[in-house]
């Protein structure tokens, strides 16, 4: 009895140890929690978050889910997802050249030739495209092509551009619609080298669409065709016109890489006039920030706010918990997740997180106005999970102060183990 006595007091002391021992451990959701809300109290009060854990559906952050804030750039998330999903990854922008007239034997065309926009956004020279996109569609393609097909040797009559495919308005609704260096290009259906007149883009084009066509007169010259007496103007392709060369645009994958990667607001309004084109009805934005906004109410069944493509507008509101609904469902879309930045190498996200875990780990779209800081996107765990996340910052003093904060906070999910 004394020796089951002294086993039974063993255990008990075994027990108290064991349970005491396992009191004292926190769990990883407990972990994480007491990680992020330090960082998140810098970020003040005017900001929400969430983070989900897509493998198992767990919520393992949350601060003012539903809460809406200006979303800033992070509104490109919804304008290029809409692309993606209503276009394709491989749908394409054609810029080309038509005729009315005729072309005589000795390759001489007597009438009109339309350079007719198609809303491709790198349209334009070859170094200007080189050096702002390492790819795109230019003039000089075009030239080649339309040779090519048709031997043209001189021109006698008019070269007239054509950008009706967009409306006329060259900014945003946060510019009045008029030209802004924030939208980093001028908007149009026919805009050469973005509406700049220069490489480092700091003077715009005074008309875009005569500038372009004015470009197709000199490439052509270059080329040996003869152009005596030959005007160039704008105007409207008529309906008859004969198809002579077109050139296609990247593919929407691409492009929309070059929209989210580096947060090009130039590519993304253009997208959105590119969407309401194909499926508003229109090429103008709020044409294509109707058709968004019904996709991402059929899609994804949220509401945000919004009335443009890149977020510039401070109309626009969203909250974490709708972009994350967004990314959640995006996940498996390839084209989507590889057009995000790369934490600490690629993008608006290249000198964030250098040398920690979340570098290559980490995939995420930014969004930064004065007093905005907000990251979104997914991070890939240490237990190997994926977790969706949004940080949200609104009414601040120093974006980028927070936007190294959200960078510390994405790579303590990148650390995550539970």
């Amino acid at each position: 009895m004394r020796v089951f006595l002294g086993t039974l007091a063993a255990m008990l002391v075994l027990f108290a140890g064991t349970a005491a021992g396992a009191a004292g451990q926190s769990s990883p959701q407990a972990e994480m929690q007491h990680a992020l809300s330090p960082l998140m109290g810098d970020m003040g009060s005017s900001s929400g978050a969430l983070v989900v854990d897509m493998n198992t559906g767990q919520t393992l952050y949350s601060v003012a889910p539903n809460t809406g804030r200006l979303p800033a750039s992070v509104e490109k998330v919804y304008t290029t997802s809409t692309a993606l999903l209503r276009l394709g990854p491989t749908a394409t922008f054609n810029t080309s050249i038509l005729g009315v007239g005729s072309q005589n034997p000795d390759g001489i065309w007597d009438g009109t030739l339309y350079l007719r926009g198609g809303g491709d956004p790198t349209f334009g020279s070859v170094g200007f495209d080189r050096s702002w996109y390492g790819t795109g569609t230019t003039m000089h393609s075009l030239i080649v092509a339309l040779l090519r097909a048709t031997g043209i040797k001189g021109v006698q009559g008019r070269i007239v551009g054509d950008q009706t495919y967009f409306d006329s308005l060259r900014g945003t609704p946060a510019t009045g619609y008029a030209p802004n260096l924030e939208v980093e290009g001028q908007l149009g259906g026919l805009t050469y080298d973005g509406g700049w007149t220069n490489a480092s883009g700091t003077a715009f084009q005074a008309h875009p669409a005569l500038y372009a066509a004015q470009q197709l007169a000199g490439g052509l010259r270059a080329f040996g065709v003869k152009l005596a007496g030959t005007t160039v103007s704008t105007g409207r392709t008529p309906a008859g016109a004969k198809l002579l060369a077109s050139v296609a645009s990247p593919p929407l994958s691409t492009l929309v890489a070059l929209t989210n990667t580096p947060s090009n607001n130039y590519f993304a309004e253009t997208l959105l006039k590119d969407i309401g084109a194909r499926l508003g009805g229109a090429g103008t934005t709020a044409a294509g920030a109707a058709v968004v906004r019904a996709e991402l109410q059929s899609k994804f069944g949220i509401d945000p706010r919004l009335n443009d493509g890149s977020g510039l507008s401070r109309y626009d509101s969203t909250s974490p918990a709708q972009v994350v609904t967004v990314l959640e469902s995006m996940a498996t879309n390839r084209a989507f997740v590889n057009s995000l930045a790369v934490l600490g190498e690629t993008g608006t996200l290249q000198d964030l997180g250098n040398g920690t875990v979340g570098q290559g780990n980490c995939r995420g779209k930014t969004g930064t106005l004065h007093d905005v800081a907000n990251q979104v996107g997914y991070c890939t765990a240490r237990n190997g999970d994926t977790l969706v996340y949004a940080f949200l910052a609104n009414r601040l003093g120093d974006p980028d102060y927070v936007h190294e904060i959200e960078a510390d906070m994405s790579v303590k999910l990148a650390q995550y183990d539970g």
